[in-house]
């Protein structure tokens, strides 16, 4: 445990020395990440769909603020759209829009849940986010989560009913439009991640705050159990064919991953809590302050040593005994 808080403090001083170089250079992966995964899922427009394309605009990204990212993804996003469906790109753009504006209005700080989101959901380990946004959000970020499951879920809705929309003839416009509609408003799955992502994220929330030991453990731990439960809950009433071991995995490993945030975030030592009480000309203040588990760093002490100052004259002497 002391060789981890060591290792976590050298990696924590390197970023504060570091922070101007490693910030753009974190920009830059998930800019490429997102992009990759938007070209590889769609990929209709060969103009950007290329590398390097990809690698120029993840450059410039990592250089401008996080929403950038968010905007370039939807711009790459409505331009592969564009090139596979007019009705299509249509659609999902007043979509994006509608969550653009709802997502600013909210918590336009937590741009990076939207954008990775989708990439989670990708890896079969969604449930990292809502754990994450919980412990280090505010309830307000439900919005952002209920926001990036929207995205995900319109993508793969449109990829999975790529040959439908394709083979309907142009004119029949209305039609294409109604089955994308129907389509997205009629997915259960959708609403019921959502649901869960948001009670997750406050519940959360609210026991992390709560001045318990172990708050965020006990946090972490509920809103994993909670996150179970109401997705198999809404399967049991929705038949929405939830895999119920995909489930359980999958919030395991994202349980696991969030204990590691937890350790660089929040990481304290219970067992030398303190109480203090104290007072000013209008209130008393009761303070419960838990110290933060930090180790020194052992210092290399080298003691150098003068051989030519310390060492004999073994010539001479031989030289006056031989006299």
């Amino acid at each position: 445990m002391t060789s981890l808080l060591v290792a976590k403090q050298i990696l924590m001083a390197i970023y504060s020395k570091y922070e101007v170089y490693i910030t753009p250079l974190l920009k830059f992966l998930l800019a490429l990440v997102t992009l990759l995964v938007i070209n590889s899922r769609l990929g209709y427009m060969e103009s950007i769909d290329r590398l390097t394309v990809v690698l120029i605009v993840s450059l410039m990204c990592s250089f401008m603020p996080m929403n950038f990212i968010v905007v370039v993804a939807a711009a790459f996003t409505m331009l592969h759209l564009y090139r596979f469906n007019l009705e299509t790109a249509v659609i999902l753009g007043i979509g994006f829009l509608l969550m653009f504006l709802l997502y600013l209005r909210f918590s336009p700080k937590d741009t990076v849940v939207i954008v990775l989101l989708p990439i989670c959901f990708l890896m079969k380990i969604p449930y990292v986010i809502p754990l994450s946004m919980g412990l280090i959000g505010t309830p307000a970020s439900a919005v952002s989560v209920a926001c990036g499951v929207m995205v995900y879920y319109m993508l793969h809705y449109v990829v999975q009913n790529t040959t439908v929309i394709a083979s309907m003839a142009d004119e029949e416009t209305t039609a294409k439009i109604k089955f994308i509609i129907d389509g997205l408003l009629a997915n259960r799955e959708m609403v019921i991640t959502i649901a869960a992502f948001g009670i997750t994220v406050i519940l959360v929330y609210i026991i992390r705050r709560l001045s318990i030991d172990y708050a965020w453990t006990i946090a972490m731990t509920a809103g994993a159990v909670v996150n179970i439960m109401v997705l198999l809950l809404g399967d049991l009433m929705f038949d929405t064919n939830v895999a119920l071991f995909g489930v359980i995995l999958g919030t395991v490993i994202s349980f696991l991953l969030v204990l590691v945030l937890q350790f660089f975030v929040f990481n304290v030592d219970y067992s030398r809590t303190e109480k203090v009480q104290f007072e000013d000309d209008e209130y008393y203040y009761y303070v419960k302050a838990v110290p933060k588990v930090t180790v020194a760093r052992a210092e290399k002490k080298v003691k150098q040593i003068n051989t030519q100052r310390n060492a004999k004259p073994v010539s001479r002497t031989r030289s006056t005994h031989e006299s």
